[in-house]
């Protein structure tokens, strides 16, 4: 059940077309399924206005495929993240119907062409190469949330003029998503050229000191930039999640 079928449903009652107790029973249906392995919200969508996500990491693909049906057999599209590529195979072969994107490690169940409802575009700026993977999982994710997403790939702070080329880009957007490693500090410069609210994702690139992203972390924690705030080390997903909701209001 999401909003829209609810919305619809609703109409259909108000045109005498649905019976109100056959409306009743649908709604008073238990928002979760039990399965083997797993509690699933089927209402997360009309609560939040986004489909369910399915944190693939540490799962079987057994568990995986088991969700996703479940989801699937309540009519809603589900997200699934951290799936390798060996992996994603073989859920699709459990559950066949969902697309792969291998850069951003995400699986897709649901319309092929996600309209867009955003208020604005969403800007994802990743600082180098070795950050993609996170910012494309930002990216893909925005995208399936029904946002028109504009990249900007490897605009670090070691070669600022890149960035500083991308200005129009980065004023233009609604909500900016700045993915860095290292030091973390391209937020901060972000920051500092947009009136926009900045979301900053540390990754766990870098040598010894980054302490496998936690550098970056503080740094991003203690940025002079007001308008910056911070998710978890290599969460791109979580920060086109709120993006994702900035860019509706």
């Amino acid at each position: 059940m999401d909003r829209e079928r609810t919305r619809e449903l609703l109409d259909r009652v108000r045109r005498g077309e649905v019976d109100p107790e056959d409306a009743l029973e649908s709604l008073s249906r238990l928002p979760f399924v039990d399965t083997e392995h797993a509690r699933v919200d089927t209402h997360r969508a009309l609560r939040h206005g986004l489909p369910e996500v399915v944190f693939g990491l540490g799962k079987s693909d057994e568990q995986i495929a088991e969700v996703v049906s479940t989801l699937r057999g309540a009519e809603q599209p589900v997200l699934v993240t951290r799936v390798e590529a060996e992996a994603a195979g073989r859920i699709l072969a459990l559950v066949p119907g969902g697309d792969y994107d291998a850069a951003a490690r995400l699986l897709w169940f649901g319309p092929s062409e996600v309209p867009e409802i955003g208020q604005g575009h969403i800007a994802v700026v990743s600082a180098g190469t070795a950050d993609w993977p996170v910012a494309a999982e930002a990216a893909g994710a925005a995208r399936r949330f029904g946002n028109k997403v504009e990249v900007l790939k490897d605009v670090g702070v070691a070669g600022i003029h890149r960035l500083l080329a991308s200005q129009d880009a980065l004023r233009s957007a609604r909500v900016v998503i700045a993915v860095a490693g290292m030091e973390g500090a391209l937020p901060s410069v972000v920051g500092g050229l947009v009136a926009r609210p900045v979301i900053a994702v540390p990754t766990s690139v870098g040598y010894g000191a980054s302490l496998g992203g936690v550098a970056a972390l503080l740094g991003m924690l203690t940025s002079c930039a007001s308008n910056v705030t911070v998710v978890n080390i290599d969460n791109g997903f979580g920060a086109a999640y709120v993006a994702t909701l900035i860019n509706r209001l």
